[in-house]
């Protein structure tokens, strides 16, 4: 199995940055805007970006919610092992608002596709994006596409994107994985 670096630790607080950036050029002050980070893994990345916008850029009126989409899958009855669910914390309605949601990799289309079937549950949103912090453009099962994506990468299927939290491994790395 062989392993490169596609983001180091500085590369990907830049990118946040960026990201934080596009947000607010879109949303202004959030005042109609909530974010949603699809659990599990894009709870670390909707958590951080969160962070960046309210104490670096001053959004104090921002809210963040994490879905969780285990039995919204379609793939869930598929699985040898059950599935453990997590916890979805939105505390607030989203019926007219617009909704981002927030995943660290996309990849088949299939979590994103959960994600809207599930947000129904909550309200009816007025909009809902799609921000990305990695996307694999080459491996869509179904035509969903990022409005915001901080880097697109051109992986084989073979080949396996694996994010590195500080919050779970010490520290900020995105390597692209082949397991031949």
């Amino acid at each position: 199995m062989s392993r490169k670096t596609l983001l180091t630790s500085k590369e990907i607080e830049i990118i946040l940055h960026r990201l934080a950036c596009q947000l607010i050029e879109n949303h202004n002050d959030f005042s109609n805007t909530v974010l949603i980070g699809i659990q599990p893994r894009g709870t670390y990345l909707a958590q951080r970006l969160a962070k960046l916008l309210k104490n670096d850029y001053g959004i104090n009126d921002l809210q963040l919610g994490l879905l969780d989409i285990t039995f919204y899958r379609d793939d869930f009855r598929r699985r040898d092992e059950p599935l453990e669910a997590t916890t979805t914390e939105i505390d607030f309605l989203i019926e007219g608002k617009n909704v981002v949601f927030i995943d660290d990799v996309l990849y088949s289309g299939r979590s994103v596709r959960s994600a809207l079937t599930a947000i129904q549950s909550y309200g009816r949103p007025e909009n809902i994006e799609l921000l990305v912090l990695i996307d694999r453009r080459f491996s869509r099962h179904l035509p969903i596409q990022p409005n915001y994506r901080g880097r697109q990468v051109d992986a084989i299927n073979e080949e396996k994107v694996v994010v590195h939290w500080k919050e779970t491994h010490k520290k900020d790395t995105i390597y692209l994985e082949n397991k031949q």
